[in-house]
């Protein structure tokens, strides 16, 4: 077994709603190796995306605990954590979430931006990032003169600039049609293969079936844990 990135074990996470508990998660324990590709697989409802929070440390548990490259989450302060977000994880979602008036370039040098990353080497690696998901002739464009694809491969660039340990991504082929969803996936499995970390959050099998491993969740616990070996 490869290094343990997240190890998570009795993770519970409730919700006060009104005079009713709510559980989105019960009991979950599970660990992801170094440079695996996993999909976490559910219905509406499974808690997928609560867990998906939690794991990119934007949301806490209620109780349980998390190890994030062995260090615990729940002892780090509100600068680990950012860091953490900003540095070690990057993360693609189903809506891009890119700046509307800026271009390419800007909107992938945004992490580095934070990171307090000089101009020049900046553009040097949102440069390389944009040209790794193939898009070297579109950095001076703005989103809404790229397609959902490019728009998405984008996002995935700017996931990438900081050579996170882990790329965590939301349903990352929600809102692309057929043909556009696969050119996306085969880019997560050449950063796969590239040495990243990935996972996928998705209610969708055909995606879920690129991953190495499938993790299934129903009723905020895990109800199957596979290797993949289709993929």
């Amino acid at each position: 077994m490869s290094k343990a990135i997240i190890d998570i074990e009795h993770l519970v996470k409730r919700y006060e709603m009104g005079d009713e508990e709510v559980y989105a998660l019960r009991d979950v324990s599970l660990t992801i190796g170094d440079n695996e590709y996993v999909a976490i697989m559910g219905p509406s409802g499974s808690g997928k995306s609560t867990l998906m929070n939690i794991l990119g440390c934007l949301d806490t548990p209620t109780s349980g605990k998390y190890l994030f490259n062995g260090a615990n989450v729940a002892e780090m302060d509100d600068d680990d954590l950012a860091s953490i977000r900003n540095r070690e994880i990057g993360f693609v979602f189903q809506t891009f979430n890119l700046l509307p008036r800026a271009t390419s370039l800007k909107n992938v040098e945004l992490p580095l931006v934070y990171a307090g990353v000089s101009a020049e080497e900046r553009t040097r690696r949102a440069s390389e990032a944009l040209a790794r998901v193939q898009l070297a002739d579109r950095m001076s464009h703005k989103p809404n003169e790229l397609s959902g694809g490019q728009r998405q491969r984008v996002a995935i660039a700017r996931a990438i600039v900081t050579a996170p340990c882990i790329i965590l991504a939301d349903e990352p082929t929600g809102n692309l049609d057929t043909k556009t969803g696969q050119d996306i996936m085969s880019l997560f499995s050449d950063l796969w293969k590239a040495g990243n970390t990935v996972i996928l959050v998705t209610h969708e099998e055909d995606v879920a079936q690129h991953a190495r491993r499938i993790i299934r969740l129903r009723d905020g616990k895990i109800e199957s844990d596979t290797q993949n070996h289709h993929a």
